[in-house]
């Protein structure tokens, strides 16, 4: 028993020491950014900085309308693209599930060759932009993430396979239930595990995304946040290296660089912080029964 409490001590030593590890870098992040300019210079990175400053965020605050409209886009695109990935990746992974669908293997196949292989960026940027015409909308930054995430689909159909009892669907047939109301009504609430996994990873995906913003947007109104950010992140740096005739050197000597950064950095993680703990329970959970299960 004496050695059953040491291990179990000493493995929650360890634990513990991994979660404050993993939480360093955010608490840094949160520390720095309300950091002294000259002291970050002068000292570095710190948990206990010499001097507290809030110009880094009264900066942000100054770009108070181009923030928030970006951050309206985000939680839109986010929202619409979690809830529509989901219905679509469940849609699909349920119908790979039922061994009598006609076609099935070469469903499956199709999405592991998706999985494997792509066309490529040139490819796919025509097609978007000259085929479908996406460039400059909303549109752009939602449908791509719902078109390339093969590897959901199949932890959705491994969760259905596994771990949903065919008799359950089978009494279903026998009560005369039609297809849509088995998956609504039996598959969908016996799944909230790995719809919420799946759906945390998705919201992730769309809120940090900022790739499809960068070749599908120019149109600075709908900039997504981290593209905002990042907009703003690259103009100061230009104008620190390209300062024609020293006319901006004193302002940008003022600005906060290192501090705007992490302040930067905290406005865009900070909603997923806020939200995981909501989805943490079924997040482990689906992980925990994909891993047994799969």
């Amino acid at each position: 028993m004496r050695t059953n409490a040491v291990q179990q001590t000493l493995f929650h030593a360890i634990m513990a020491a991994l979660s404050a590890a993993c939480l360093f870098p955010f608490i840094l992040l949160f520390v720095v950014s309300f950091s002294d300019e000259q002291s970050i210079i002068l000292n570095g990175y710190s948990l206990i900085p010499d001097s507290f400053s809030l110009e880094a965020y009264r900066y942000l605050w100054g770009q108070l309308t181009p923030l928030a409209r970006a951050y309206g886009i985000t939680v839109l695109i986010t929202a619409v693209g979690t809830i529509t990935g989901l219905l679509i990746s469940s849609l699909l992974a349920y119908s790979l599930s039922r061994d009598e669908m006609p076609l099935r293997r070469v469903l499956s196949f199709l999405v592991v060759f998706t999985l494997l292989f792509n066309g490529g960026l040139v490819p796919t940027y025509l097609v978007y932009t000259e085929v479908f015409h996406l460039k400059n909308t909303l549109l752009a930054l939602i449908v791509p993430g719902l078109l390339t995430n093969a590897f959901f689909i199949l932890i959705i159909r491994t969760f259905f396979k596994m771990s949903i009892p065919g008799a359950v669907i089978e009494s279903a047939y026998i009560d005369g239930a039609s297809e849509w109301t088995i998956f609504s009504r039996i598959i969908l609430p016996l799944s909230l595990p790995i719809l919420a996994t799946i759906g945390m990873m998705l919201t992730i995906a769309y809120w940090n995304d900022w790739f499809n913003g960068l070749i599908y947007i120019t149109n600075p109104k709908l900039y997504s946040i981290q593209n905002l950010l990042n907009r703003m992140l690259s103009n100061i740096q230009f104008l620190m290296q390209n300062d024609l005739g020293g006319r901006s050197s004193e302002s940008l000597a003022q600005m906060p660089m290192n501090a705007v950064r992490m302040a930067m950095a905290v406005i865009g993680i900070l909603p997923i912080l806020c939200i995981y703990p909501f989805f943490q329970k079924y997040l482990v959970k689906g992980l925990v029964i994909g891993a047994v299960k799969g």
